[in-house]
């Protein structure tokens, strides 16, 4: 398997530039994996399929998902892209690499949870700072146009918050200048994380099944459907900063008392 990669990474190497491969191959690959992830919840809820594990009732209509993606399209090439080629000299200087030989799976794993560590810990706090008054009115609220959300409203954001939070997600990688291949897949796992939070289904296998203090979709979908200044659950992939400094409570008495009325109607 690792000579396959391997041989793989060779030839984008060979055949790509540093820059090529950074900016380009890195916004195809995001395009990519956030379209390919994000849009089957669009048919899933347009379909009704899954509906008992739909987490609201309440469906988007046509005409506001295309405006979603028409949106989105708007904001990658004009906001992520920029970004993507004005970030690369300072990747660059701090040590990022794409040469032989690719790193070892002990560093990548360390690194990523590194990154996951950092990017909940500013997350959070730029998320909280978003949710103050004046900020949510004219740049937040865009993002919660959407009471109802599915994949892909998880980047349908104000330009400006597309830069705040997305500083968020870059810091960790900009400041130890990892492997290309590290950023990659650090990039695939953070677009899947968050388009999985936003999703507006809870199945038996999501991952916050599994995953211990992982947040997911049915903690964040609440988030969306309360008035601003009292949503709570501001965490971006790990809940525990939200259970550190308590603005989960709102989230975990719900919890409670729906687990004592299902209790209830089992006992009746």
């Amino acid at each position: 398997m690792a000579s396959i990669i391997e041989s793989g990474w060779t030839y984008l190497i060979t055949n790509f530039s540093d820059f090529q491969l950074a900016c380009l191959g890195s916004f195809l690959l995001h395009e990519s994996v956030f379209f390919l992830s994000g849009l089957p919840f669009i048919y899933l809820e347009r379909a009704g399929w899954f509906s008992k594990y739909k987490i609201q009732v309440k469906n988007n209509t046509t005409e506001a998902q295309n405006k979603c993606i028409t949106r989105l399209l708007l904001y990658h090439f004009c906001v992520n892209l920029p970004v993507m080629i004005a970030s690369y000299p300072v990747f660059r200087f701090m040590g990022m690499r794409s040469s032989l030989p690719l790193p070892s799976w002990k560093v990548i794993s360390t690194q990523i949870l590194f990154y996951f560590i950092v990017e909940d810990f500013i997350f959070y706090w730029g998320h909280r700072i978003l949710h103050t008054k004046w900020l949510y009115k004219h740049v937040h609220s865009i993002h919660h146009e959407y009471a109802t959300p599915f994949g892909l409203t998880s980047e349908y954001a104000h330009p400006a918050e597309i830069l705040f939070l997305g500083f968020a997600t870059i810091f960790g990688p900009a400041i130890t200048g990892p492997h290309l291949i590290t950023l990659w897949l650090w990039m695939v796992v953070r677009v899947l994380e968050t388009v999985e939070a936003h999703c507006g289904y809870h199945f038996p296998w999501s991952p916050s099944n599994f995953l211990p203090l992982y947040g997911g979709s049915d903690f964040h979908d609440y988030h969306h459907r309360l008035i601003y200044t009292k949503s709570g659950n501001y965490s971006s992939t790990f809940v525990y900063m939200d259970w550190l400094f308590g603005t989960d409570s709102g989230y975990r008495k719900l919890k409670a008392l729906k687990s004592e009325e299902e209790v209830t109607y089992k006992e009746n």
